[in-house]
C-alpha cells in the first residue's frame, strides 16, 4: 500500500510520496523547521490495470529517497518509501505445549496430557501487510487514499496519511504525518502449528517530522513499458519520479 499518466499513476506516485512539496521548483527556502526535501525514484502497481473508463482499483508503492536535504541539522539524507505491500517482521510465535513422556516439553512441568502444559513460544519472521491505498478514475482523473511508510536511513519510521487527485502525468498529494502504521498478518506465512499476532504497528519516530505536520507532493510519471497506452492495453506499473518532502510550510 502502477501509476503513469493515467490517474492510477498519479495515485501511485502520491502513495509513494511521504514528503511535502511546496510544487515544481520547491525549495527548502519555504520550509519551517522540521521542512525537507528528497529526489523520488519507484515504480507503482495497479489493479485493475488503469484505462480511459472510470473504475475503482488497488495500487502498491515502493521507491527510494534520495539526495535529501533539510534545514534541520541532523535530518536523514535518504531512505525508502513504501504502501500497500507487504513486510517482514519478527514477532513472537506460539504453539500449544506438548506432553511426552510425563513431561511437557517445557523440561518442567509434569504432565498427563498436552492440555496441562504451558504454550511454547519463539521468535520468527512472518509478513505483514501494509494498508492497500484505494482509488477510483482513469488516465484523465483519479482520487485515491492510503497510508506510506517512510524508512529513513537512519532506521526511524516516518507514516503519512494521504489523499491524492491526479490529471495526465501530474499528481498533487495532500497529508499529514500520522502517529502510526497498522500492518495486517499474512496468514499463510506462519509456520506450521504456530500462531502470530494478528497486526504490527509501525510509529512514526523520525524526530525531524513530527506528527501532525503537513505533507504535499507533486509527482510525474511514466509508464514502465510504451505498449501501456490506456487505449489498447491499460496501465498496470509505471514509474515515479520527482522531488518530494516534508514538514512545515512557512
Amino acid at each position: 500500500m502502477g501509476v503513469r499518466r493515467s490517474g492510477i499513476v498519479r495515485a501511485v506516485a502520491l502513495s509513494a510520496a511521504v514528503l511535502w512539496v511546496a510544487g515544481p521548483g520547491a525549495s527548502l527556502a519555504g520550509a519551517a523547521t522540521g521542512g525537507g526535501e528528497c529526489q523520488l525514484q519507484g515504480v507503482a502497481n495497479i489493479s485493475p490495470p488503469l484505462g480511459n473508463a472510470s473504475g475503482n482499483f488497488a495500487y502498491n508503492f515502493t521507491g527510494t529517497l534520495s539526495s535529501c536535504q533539510s534545514n534541520v541539522a541532523g535530518a536523514p539524507t535518504s531512505g525508502s518509501v513504501s504502501a500497500g505491500i507487504q513486510l517482514p517482521e519478527t514477532v513472537t510465535l506460539t504453539r500449544p505445549g506438548v506432553c511426552t513422556g510425563g513431561r511437557c516439553d517445557d523440561g518442567i512441568t509434569a504432565c498427563t496430557s498436552s492440555t496441562q502444559c504451558p504454550p511454547v513460544t519463539t521468535t520468527g519472521r512472518v509478513l505483514y501487510q501494509e494498508p492497500i491505498p484505494q482509488g477510483s478514475g482513469s488516465c484523465g482523473n483519479s482520487t485515491t487514499t492510503g497510508e506510506a511508510l517512510v524508512v529513513w536511513g537512519d532506521g526511524k519510521n516516518t507514516v503519512v496519511d494521504y489523499t491524492t487527485t491526479g490529471a495526465l502525468a501530474a499528481v498533487h498529494l495532500q497529508g499529514t504525518v500520522g502517529a502510526s502504521m497498522t500492518l495486517t498478518l499474512v496468514a499463510s506465512s506462519v509456520p506450521a502449528g504456530y500462531t502470530a499476532p494478528s497486526t504490527y504497528t509501525i510509529s512514526s519516530d523520525e524526530p525531524t517530522f513530527v506528527v501532525g505536520e503537513g505533507s504535499l507532493a507533486v509527482l510525474t510519471f511514466s509508464p514502465t513499458t510504451q505498449d501501456q497506452n490506456c487505449v489498447t492495453m491499460g496501465v498496470s506499473s509505471a514509474n515515479i519520479s520527482g522531488a518530494v518532502g516534508i514538514g512545515s510550510a512557512q
